[in-house]
This record gives structure tokens, C-alpha cells and sequence, in this order.
């Protein structure tokens, strides 16, 4: 039997990157010092500030990777790479802009129509559209081409009935990207699924809250009822929805966001006396070895592939890593934790089961990898 090898290629960062990582940095230490933020864990998700994401937006560091005439920068992924490391590391309140900026825009670049591009991206490059992910169902687990989310041709498009959770931000957005089955289901799963973009104000759509143990919200279930979604909506073409979430993932799930969701801790964790050394070493060697993996996955993306096997282990590996941050601080002693340490292993406790929700539960991630070992796809 062949095996197919991963490909993370060797990333160079390009000149003027570490310019650019202490211009991030100043920025940072000014926000913290003027109040505008506290530093915290899982902050791409909980940490929602628009008029920092605006901020961001102001100074040319979101859509970076993006052509100028859509409001973009024309820059490199490894420099948009630093950028966002930089912002997640000082524990950023991104979560408002993220899934546009990393996900949504790069996949309207690639599938969508000029029209959606000079419509959407723009706003997006200005800290102003955000958007969400519909691809998880109820009763579907990991099995995201069980999918049973219809959309039927209507007049002037499609009417969009079905329901999706785990939801990230869809109280506080503006579109939904929602995978939909637009064909009956057939012996091969894959096929007869499309992507609309759909209004989350739109007459039919339902925004259910999914609150965490602490109460906060961030998670949703979001219901379509009979949603006229307008043809100009369809991203890509009919039918070909499969393989553009696939190239989508690779965006998902490779980024610093995999591993510093705890980073905030980590920090805090090192810092306070009496923490075992060889621990310290050892959570370090981890976390160095999941950047240059993750930097290769940006590497790949800049020559234009689209890594989904590779992007797959960083997730995994990343989630176990911020587990095991969340369970070192754990065993730190109450006695010698600060006001500061207690409240950032608070935050990541709770954070922490969805960690091995979104993007893949692990179990399903390993078998990506391992059927792309064998060859499989």
C-alpha cells in the first residue's frame, strides 16, 4: 500500500515581519493600557469588541492577504499570520470580525462572483460585516454530509428550511455562509450540496442562544424556516458545495488560534512561583512544534493549495495541547494563584469543552488524517 506524505513546507518570513510583529505589539500594549480591553482566554470567540475589530480595520490588518480594489492589502499570509498571532497571544477581543477575515472572505475570493466580492469585502476589510458558519446539525455528530438543511428553487432563487448549532456569533452577525443539500440524497453523500450566503435578519431565520456553564453566549442554533434566499446569494456553483467546504476547512482549522486559545494562561501559568520547570519545558517544546506546523499550513495556502489533511493534525494536535495548558494550571495550588491566574483558568475550564466541538472533534479529525495517509482523500 502507498501512503501519501504530509507537505508542510518550510515557511520563510518575509522581510519586514518582525517590524511589522512590534507594530502589532505597540498597538496591543496601548489598547491594554487604555482599558479598551483585559487580556483573555478563548478571546477569537468570546472576546466580541466591533470598534476594536473596527480599529483593526483602520490600521489595514484585516482582509491583509485580500486584492487592493476590494479594500485589501495585497500581503502575504505569513504576514497576515503575524498579525493574528500577535492579536491572540495578548488575548484580543477579535471574535467580531474573525470567521469573515479568516474564513468567509478567502472562500468569496476563490468561489465567489465579482459581485459578492465588491459587495461583501470591502465592509469585511473595515471591521463592519462579520459573519458565521452553517454547517453542524443536530443529530448529524462530525458527519457533516448527513446534512438534511434544504433548498429548494423558488422564484428569483432558493426557500432554505433546516437547522444548524454550534453557531458561533450568529446573535451578533450579519451573514450566515450555510451548507444546504439542493438535491436529494443520493448513494454518494457528497453530492447535491451547495453554499449560500443568507441574511441573519432575513423573514424565517431563528436565533436560538447556546450559553456556556458560566452563562456566556457565543454558541447558537440557528433555524431557517421557508428563507427566500435571492440567486445572487449561491457562492460558487450548484452542487459543488462538498469540495469548497473541504478547501474552507483548510482555513478552519489551521491557524494560531488552534493553540493559543489558553496562551493568555500559559503566560500566567509561567510566571507564578513554584511551577515545575520540567512542565514549563515541556508545554514550550509543544507549543513551538504546533507553530511550525501551522505556519507550514499558511505557507501552503500562500502557493494556493488548499492543506485540508494537514490543517486537520494542527487542530488536533492544538486542541490536546490547550487541554493539557488548562490541566497543568489546574494542578498549580490555589494558595499561589493570583487574582489574575484564577480568572484566565476559569475562563479556559469552561471554554474548554468546546474545544473538541468546533472545527472536528478530534476522533473525526484522526480519521481525516489517517484515511489521507493511506490515500484515501
Amino acid at each position: 500500500m502507498s501512503y501519501r506524505a504530509l507537505r508542510f513546507p518550510r515557511p520563510v518570513l518575509p522581510e519586514g515581519a518582525a517590524a511589522l510583529r512590534g507594530t502589532v505589539r505597540e498597538f496591543v500594549a496601548g489598547e491594554i493600557a487604555s482599558g479598551a480591553f483585559r487580556p483573555r482566554c478563548d478571546s477569537w470567540l468570546a472576546g466580541y469588541e466591533p470598534e476594536f475589530s473596527r480599529r483593526l480595520g483602520a490600521r489595514g490588518w484585516l482582509g491583509m492577504t485580500w486584492p487592493k480594489r476590494y479594500g485589501g492589502g495585497e500581503r502575504s499570509a505569513l504576514e497576515r499570520y503575524v498579525v493574528t498571532e500577535e492579536l491572540l497571544a495578548a488575548g484580543a477581543p477579535v471574535a467580531a470580525h474573525w470567521i469573515a477575515d479568516r474564513q468567509t472572505g478567502p472562500l468569496l475570493l476563490r468561489y465567489g462572483t465579482e459581485e459578492q466580492r465588491e459587495r461583501f469585502l470591502p465592509p469585511m476589510t473595515r471591521g463592519e460585516l462579520f459573519c458565521c458558519i452553517g454547517m453542524s446539525e443536530p443529530d448529524s455528530g462530525s458527519d457533516l454530509a448527513s446534512i438534511r438543511t434544504s433548498a429548494r428553487r423558488a422564484e428569483g432563487g432558493w426557500s432554505v428550511s433546516g437547522t444548524k448549532v454550534w453557531t458561533s456569533g450568529a446573535h451578533r452577525g450579519h451573514l450566515i455562509l450555510t451548507l444546504v443539500r439542493t438535491a436529494p440524497l443520493g448513494e454518494d453523500r457528497h453530492h447535491g450540496l451547495s453554499q449560500l450566503l443568507i441574511d441573519l435578519k432575513a423573514p424565517g431565520v431563528q436565533v436560538r442562544p447556546i450559553r456556556l456553564l458560566n452563562g456566556e453566549h457565543h454558541f447558537n442554533e440557528v433555524v431557517f424556516n421557508e428563507v427566500h434566499v435571492p440567486d445572487g446569494m449561491l457562492v460558487g456553483k450548484v452542487g459543488e458545495g462538498w469540495s469548497q467546504v473541504v478547501s474552507e476547512l483548510a482555513f478552519e482549522r489551521s491557524g494560531p488560534e488552534r493553540f493559543l486559545s489558553t496562551f493568555p494562561l500559559l503566560q500566567a501559568m509561567v510566571a507564578e512561583p513554584g511551577l515545575d520547570r520540567a512542565v514549563v519545558g515541556n508545554l514550550t517544546a509543544q507549543l513551538w512544534a504546533l507553530r511550525r506546523l501551522s505556519l507550514g499550513v499558511a505557507a501552503a495556502i500562500q502557493e494556493g493549495r488548499a492543506p485540508a489533511i494537514e490543517a486537520a493534525l494542527v487542530k488536533d494536535l492544538g486542541t490536546r495541547f490547550e487541554r493539557e495548558v488548562t490541566e497543568q494550571a489546574r494542578r498549580l495550588p490555589p494558595a499561589r494563584r493570583n487574582a489574575d491566574f484564577a480568572r484566565l483558568l476559569a475562563e479556559a475550564e469552561l471554554a474548554g469543552p468546546g474545544f473538541t466541538l468546533r472545527g472536528g472533534t478530534n476522533e473525526i479529525l484522526r480519521g481525516i488524517v489517517a484515511r489521507g495517509l493511506a490515500g484515501r482523500g
